[in-house]
C-alpha cells in the first residue's frame, strides 16, 4: 500500500517544486517546458506566438515527462502522463489560465495574457496516469533542438586592458 501512495505524492511533490519538467510526446524528442502543478495535473501552454513549442502534443494521446531536481538539475521521477487540451471559456481554463498567468514570465502584454492564449495558444493537461522511478538504461543524452540561437563569441584580447586601466591621477 505504501508504494501505491509513494508514487502519486513523489510526482506531485516533485513537479510543483520543479520549474522545467522534461515532456516527450508522439514520436519526439524531449522538451523542456515551464508549468504550474493545479488540480492534480501539471498544466502546460503553448504553440502561440512568443510561447513555448508543444511538438508531438496531442490531446488523447499520452507523453513520458522527467521532473529534474530544483537544486542540482538531476532526474528526481519520470512519469506518463494522459493528454488533454482544455477548451478556452471553461471553468477548467480559467482556473488553469490563472495560474499559469501567475508564473509567466516577461510577459509583452500583461492583463490581456489570457485574452491572447484563447485566440493563438493551447493549454494542455497532463494527468499522471502512472510513475516509474527507475533509472534508465542510457545516458538520454540527446542532440540539441535546431535554433537560430547563437552562442557567444570570444573577448577580444585587448578588451581587459581597456576596461581596467588604471587611471594616473
Amino acid at each position: 500500500m505504501t508504494e501505491t501512495l509513494l508514487g502519486p505524492a513523489l510526482v506531485e511533490e516533485a513537479t510543483k517544486k520543479s520549474g522545467l519538467i522534461w515532456v516527450r510526446g508522439d514520436a519526439s524528442a524531449a522538451r523542456a517546458l515551464w508549468h504550474v502543478w493545479h488540480d492534480g495535473a501539471a498544466h502546460v501552454v503553448g504553440d502561440g506566438p512568443g510561447e513555448q513549442p508543444l511538438p508531438g502534443l496531442v490531446a488523447g494521446s499520452t507523453a513520458e515527462v522527467t521532473v529534474r531536481s530544483k537544486d542540482k538539475g538531476g532526474r528526481i521521477v519520470s512519469w506518463t502522463a494522459a493528454v488533454s487540451e482544455l477548451p478556452s471559456g471553461t471553468p477548467e481554463w480559467d482556473a488553469a489560465v490563472a495560474e499559469l498567468k501567475g508564473k509567466r514570465l516577461n510577459a509583452t502584454d500583461g492583463e490581456a495574457m489570457p485574452e491572447r492564449w484563447a485566440r493563438e495558444c493551447r493549454v494542455l493537461r497532463l494527468e499522471p496516469v502512472g510513475s516509474t522511478t527507475d533509472l534508465p538504461d542510457g545516458s538520454l543524452a540527446a542532440v540539441p533542438q535546431p535554433s537560430d540561437a547563437t552562442t557567444r563569441r570570444a573577448v577580444p584580447a585587448a578588451l581587459p586592458r581597456l576596461l581596467f586601466k588604471r587611471r594616473k591621477r
